[in-house]
């Protein structure tokens, strides 16, 4: 099971330091509102609730509603999740091994040219060969690209990302 500090890493990516406290607030808390969080946390309403909706969008916690009595309006009582965090790692990671292989893919079919003026200028041999190889930009010579050290790096990413998968499927996987 993922601990709190875990989740703060985490929400670190949803919204910096002010997601932290807003972890840190929930995770003291237990159970509350967002008004308790915002004053906890010192952000504003607005951007607790902000954060607390990214965090829900993922699972990362939960929401429950009640009516007060006196206003009629809705109060929503947040609580963490920290069980749903490796849950979430994981699909990110699945997500990103896919993006991987699909663009290892990509690079392995194709023979790339670039402009050695620009530098920025990569195109296929396909649009090379449509353009006479010369360079959208300037007009200079299209050369002949190796892409082998690109691939490398994309096979030892997805290898690396594999094997995370694969250690968290057995229970191994560490954050």
């Amino acid at each position: 099971m993922a601990n709190h500090d875990d989740l703060a890493r985490l929400a670190s990516f949803f919204g910096g330091e002010e997601a932290i406290n807003v972890v840190k607030a929930l995770a003291q808390a237990g159970t509350t509102t967002d008004d308790v969080i915002a004053t906890q946390a010192n952000v504003r309403l607005n951007t607790a609730r902000r954060i607390l909706y990214k965090l829900y969008d993922h699972a990362l916690v939960t929401c429950t509603r009640s009516r007060d009595e006196t206003t009629g309006w809705f109060i929503y009582h947040w609580k963490l999740q920290p069980d749903q965090l490796d849950t979430f790692v994981r699909s990110r990671k699945k997500k990103a091994l896919e993006k991987i292989r699909t663009r290892l893919d990509y690079e392995k079919d194709h023979s790339f040219f670039m402009c050695k003026a620009c530098l920025t200028i990569r195109v296929t041999f396909e649009d090379a060969m449509e353009s006479a190889f010369r360079c959208s930009g300037c007009n200079g010579q299209l050369i002949s690209e190796d892409n082998s050290k690109t691939i490398q790096v994309l096979e030892e990413s997805a290898r690396r990302l594999e094997s995370e998968l694969s250690e968290q499927q057995f229970g191994n996987g560490k954050f």
